[in-house]
């Protein structure tokens, strides 16, 4: 029998933290341990095969580390290299261990917050050059119309500390323009970067009346609530003693600095060499 270990969270920077903040929230009693893949971000602009080897690398990491369940809080990598995990590599090296994507769980739900069956995604050239929400959503929810806007300068403006800026109301308001003439009947609009609800305040000020905004966090932690209900094999191996950990492939100083307004706390990592 496997010692229980914590749950694995991986992101290739900071984002991921916003989802790990709302898992905590809705799971406080497990362990966490969350990788940022700092000295290789971004992803979003990184071909297929080289997101799918690093994440693989990283997934590998969380195994040595002792977790059972990893989950890719990451929407290029979950677009990119989750499947190919899933599918190729788990039953060779680890056929007891599960990772997870935050597409999954979103696509599974957004139909049901659109009353005009029109919703829209802003997120990285990556995830929006994938096609993954209009492939998983169309699973879900068939007659849901999918309109995507590739928000580039986004991130950029949240890792740089100028998403509070006059430049970043600039390019938020270029872009929300753009996607409603994609589709000027979208109803729901979601934040399909993790990096994204910092930026918030400054995106429902350029929506239109009634266009309902959603972030993932609180989607993929109700869905791992769920997961973990449903699968005792996977819960059993996953420790709780409320403890996290966090760790970077980069500056442990620089990622301390910026970690805390993704977390909403101090943050005190550890660094890694992959």
């Amino acid at each position: 029998m496997q010692t229980p270990g914590p749950i694995g969270v991986f992101d290739s920077g900071y984002g991921g933290l916003t989802v790990l903040k709302e898992i905590v929230r809705a799971l406080p009693e497990y362990d966490y341990i969350y990788l940022g893949d700092n000295a290789r971000a971004p992803y979003g602009n990184r071909s297929f095969e080289t997101v799918y080897r690093y994440t693989l690398e990283c997934v590998k990491w969380f195994f040595s580390q002792n977790c059972s369940l990893v989950i890719l809080a990451c929407n290029t990598a979950s677009a990119k290299a989750l499947r190919t995990i899933q599918q190729k590599d788990l039953p060779v090296i680890a056929p007891d261990k599960r990772v997870l994507g935050v597409i999954r769980p979103t696509t599974e739900k957004i139909g049901e917050y659109s009353g005009s069956k029109s919703v829209g995604i802003l997120a990285t050239n990556g995830t929006v050059s994938s096609n993954s929400y209009p492939i998983e959503i169309h699973k879900f929810f068939p007659e849901v119309k999918v309109y995507q806007e590739a928000c580039p300068m986004w991130v950029p403006l949240v890792e740089n500390n100028e998403y509070q800026s006059h430049a970043a109301d600039h390019f938020i308001k270029k872009n929300i323009q753009e996607i409603f003439k994609k589709g000027n009947d979208i109803d729901v609009i979601l934040l399909a970067c993790t990096h994204y609800p910092l930026l918030k305040d400054k995106i429902e000020k350029y929506l239109p009346v009634g266009v309902r905004l959603l972030s993932q966090g609180e989607i993929v932690a109700d869905s791992l609530k769920d997961y973990l209900k449903r699968h005792p094999e996977i819960e059993d191996r996953c420790s709780k003693t409320g403890r996290r950990s966090f760790y970077t492939t980069d500056s442990v100083t620089d990622f301390n600095e910026h970690a805390a307004k993704f977390f909403g706390e101090e943050i005190i990592a550890g660094h890694v060499d992959l």
